[in-house]
């Protein structure tokens, strides 16, 4: 099971409380995660990644193992402490201003 933790924003979009688990087959990577949660939770297509390209959306980020994995390649595998279900994958809205 993959642990996932999303903004609060995103919690109350998808109507969960906390941390969301997951079955995702391997090869465990950003694209499977986030495409496992849309699939359970389709009120989330389009809020992290952008609904055409998939691509990452701006004013979010994905952090594993104390990594920030935003600008990784989407296909590249998680850490296996996130794949084995020991660390969360962690979505995190930057923040921006001065």
């Amino acid at each position: 099971m993959i642990r996932i933790i999303l903004p609060t924003h995103l919690r109350n979009l998808a109507h969960v409380g906390g941390e969301v688990t997951l079955e995702v087959p391997a090869p465990v990577t950003p694209r499977a995660v986030l495409d496992a949660l849309e699939a359970k939770y389709p009120m989330l297509r389009g809020t992290i990644r952008d609904h055409g390209t998939l691509q990452r959306r701006a004013f979010l980020r994905y952090f594993a193992c104390e990594e920030d994995l935003s600008h990784e390649s989407p296909d590249a595998p998680l850490p296996e402490a996130v794949a084995s279900g020991k660390e969360p994958f962690i979505v995190i809205g930057a923040i921006a201003g001065g």
